[in-house]
């Protein structure tokens, strides 16, 4: 049977490529040792040089013997490695892979031999013009490294290669599936045995079983009749699971993915689930991370999508602008997240060679995701560029002709776009493009799709970018500014919303990330999240997770610092409340105030903000507000009930240091990691945004911190990861701060 174990310990690393010495231990007082997933160069959080990584790297490894690699296949599959790689084994290529974020295998099979073998992996991190996204200018990095998981695999001399799960009569009782079975048989062999497939629920238990001969390489079979199961969908996201094994001449084999029963379609009237009209409310998101790049592992990747997922209450991701790691994928599919995934790309393409390299890469993308209940769209236009017929054509071919499942779409952000795609998507930026010098448009949240198109008849479209650099926020701007961000992501959705020819818009984006000195703020930082780096709401972050219901969760989250000195004419007014509640209602002082949402300026959304301004106060109560400043309260209803209450201080103080792991028990083995969030909170609990002080942070036991040990507080707060260092045990975290007593936290490594 298959045997796969993780590679990512016992790693050497030096910068550098010594061409005629891939054959040889790495050694000298440049080499460090390392696991994986690795980042060539850890940065600075701001005003990095990313050219610090554009340069060749060597990762070495070695590979024992072992006699059960006898008579079998023998491979390293490598998840993702940034950007050109070469693998040798002894001395000899054995490998090469210029996309840095798709998968490949490098077969050590007929160079293995007794004793210790060398494992080198020379990686050039350059922004390499043949190869995308590189050519032109893009708006994020590409970190160098070997920065997802690899695996050691040995096989049957014949193995299951790949299985593609197609679903069927997916909304009657009698469901269907068919499955196709990809062998691989590199050494040419007799195709013969017999293909097991067993499909089981969510708990391993067996539903049905379908045996059939082998019918060389690749073997069709058919589920059909299968009673009693249930649909995959965002509120009840039901996966099965499909283990075909093989039993041949040659050996045994068997391999299992994942699925699920659902039915996606974009229409010119909007997107459907399983028969049902659903608008789309979503976020793009980048892979990177602070100081490390996209060398991140499993947690982290988990935990970004139930952020997306259950903080931002969001239903679709797209991973802008690439393809991004199995784990963020597999656990879209656990929670119920939309995902619309694209290939490597921004506004750039190159010559035929490269878009050649494009289409491979369009290629490995489908067929790693193509059993995804999650995805819903193939993102085969490279983001923002102009029309190339020939090459979107190609693109589009491959997509159908491997995944006739799945629409393809492609991100564009200008009119008249030849529509080569089954789904219109647009990077719709006309919010703000009013205040551009000569402009006389009005302030407008989207274009009609038949303005974008140049089109006279509505096709299936959505919004894939909207606000993001229009409006950059860092997360301790002015309140004005926050109060600004907010409406601008609110008067997008509320126009999707209210057009039944938009299937949904995507904002950008879920959180702040580095770029290239051509964008941002100078700092190398793109502010347009509505989270920070460390994934901490900004303001905007409610605009999202106010949409829920309450039944899922009570948001009441009022945008303001409460001073009465931040905003430029004084005071707090108007009063914008994000919430999913009835009403709301405002003390003050003598005042009480009950408001319900704001329908005239957001007739669509599912919860309208409640929003306080001159209209509700006389003349006289307004005069209040220019008395003695006071504490306030804001209290939310539900059919007349008290559901939720914030408490404003007017005198706010330095009360409470908050250290907030994601959580307190860790896995020992395989580098598992834990965001902790750190929050300066006042006397009422509210997070204190001009509290700037910097944070020591100490770690005993069996973890590491990434990053340095002392990071300032940005807008109230900070954070930081914790990676297992392979042995188990107690983790002690301890932060210390001035105007707190040093706090600890108990962790543990199992």
């Amino acid at each position: 049977m298959r045997e796969i174990s993780a590679l990512n310990d016992g790693w050497s690393f030096r910068a550098g490529f010594d061409p005629a010495a891939v054959a040889e231990r790495l050694d000298g007082l440049q080499v460090a040792d390392v696991s994986l997933p690795h980042n060539a160069v850890d940065l600075p959080f701001s005003y990095l040089d990313e050219t610090s990584y554009q340069r060749a790297f060597t990762y070495q490894r070695l590979i024992a013997w072992d006699d059960r690699f006898a008579d079998r296949e023998v491979s390293v599959t490598f998840d993702g490695a940034m950007a050109d790689a070469v693998v040798y084994l002894n001395g000899v290529e054995i490998a090469r892979h210029s996309d840095g974020y798709t998968p490949f295998e490098a077969r050590l099979t007929e160079h293995l031999q007794p004793g210790d073998n060398i494992l080198t992996v020379r990686l050039d991190g350059s922004e390499n013009a043949a190869i995308p996204p590189f050519g032109g200018a893009i708006d994020y990095l590409t970190y160098a490294g070997i920065y997802r998981d690899v695996w050691l695999q040995a096989t049957a001399p014949v193995a299951i290669g790949r299985l593609k799960i197609a679903t069927a009569n997916e909304l009657l009782d009698d469901k269907a599936v068919d499955v196709r079975v990809d062998l691989v048989n590199p050494r040419g062999l007799a195709l013969d045995g017999v293909l097991t497939a067993v499909l089981g629920d969510g708990s391993g238990q067996e539903i049905a079983r379908v045996c059939v001969p082998v019918a060389g390489d690749s073997t069709h079979l058919r589920f059909s009749g299968l009673k009693g199961l249930q649909l995959w969908d965002i509120d009840a996201p039901t996966l099965y699971s499909l283990t075909v094994e093989l039993d041949g001449p040659a050996g045994a084999d068997a391999l299992t993915s994942s699925f699920g029963f659902r039915i996606a379609r974009f229409t010119p009237e909007g997107f459907e689930l399983n028969g049902r009209k659903l608008k789309l409310r979503g976020l793009n998101r980048h892979q990177s991370f602070p100081y490390v790049g996209y060398a991140m592992g499993r947690a982290a990747q988990e935990r970004d999508a139930e952020i997306l997922k259950r903080t931002l209450k969001v239903n679709l991701v797209r991973t802008s602008h690439y393809p991004q790691s199995p784990y963020f994928l597999d656990a879209c599919d656990r929670l119920g997240l939309l995902v619309f995934e694209e290939l490597p790309g921004w506004q750039h393409v190159g010559d035929e060679a490269w878009q050649a390299r494009a289409i491979d890469t369009v290629r490995a993308m489908v067929t790693r995701d193509w059993n995804h209940p999650s995805i819903i769209l193939w993102g085969v236009r490279i983001n923002e560029s102009a029309d190339f017929h020939e090459f979107y054509a190609a693109t589009n071919s491959v997509a159908r002709a491997l995944d006739p499942t799945r629409q393809t779409a492609g991100v564009r952000y200008m009119t008249d776009s030849e529509f080569l795609e089954d789904v219109y998507t647009m990077n719709d930026f006309i919010l703000g493009n009013e205040e551009l010098p000569g402009s006389n448009r009005a302030r407008t949240p989207l274009r009609d799709q038949r303005e974008v198109t140049g089109l006279r008849h509505p096709v299936p479209y959505m919004v894939t970018e909207f606000n993001g650099h229009m409006f950059p926020t860092k997360r301790g701007d002015h309140e004005s500014r926050q109060a600004e961000h907010v409406m601008r992501h609110l008067l997008v959705l509320d126009a999707a919303y209210g057009d039944p020819t938009i299937s949904g818009c995507i904002g950008w984006c879920f959180f702040d990330y580095n770029t290239h000195k051509d964008f941002g703020s100078g700092d190398r930082i793109c502010h347009h999240g509505v989270t920070d780096m460390f994934r901490e709401p900004k303001f905007a972050a409610y605009a999202y997770a106010s949409q829920c219901e309450p039944a899922d969760e009570i948001i009441l989250k009022p945008v303001t610092y409460w001073a009465r000195g931040e905003r430029n004419i004084g005071g707090v007014l108007p009063l914008i409340v994000l919430t999913n509640c009835d009403e709301v209602e405002l003390r003050y002082g003598s005042l009480t105030k009950r408001v319900g949402p704001d329908r005239e300026t957001f007739p669509h959304l599912p919860h309208a903000p409640v929003i306080f301004d001159h209209r509700h106060f006389s003349p006289a109560e307004l005069g209040v507000w220019g008395m003695r400043w006071l504490d306030g309260e804001i209290i939310g209803y539900l059919a007349g009930k008290e559901v939720a209450r914030v408490r404003m201080v007017a005198d706010p103080l330095p009360t409470t240091l908050e250290i907030a792991p994601d959580r307190l028990e860790l896995e020992a083995r395989g580098r598992d990691s834990v965001r902790v969030i750190v929050r300066a909170r006042d006397q009422a609990g509210n997070i204190l945004p001009f509290f700037t002080e910097s944070i020591d942070v100490d770690v005993h036991g069996p973890a590491r911190l990434i990053g340095p040990a002392r990071v300032p507080l940005r807008g109230g707060t900070t954070g930081f990861w914790l990676e297992t260092t392979g042995l188990p045990g107690p983790i002690r975290l301890t932060v210390a701060c001035p105007h707190f007593e040093p706090h600890s936290i108990d962790l543990a490594a199992g």
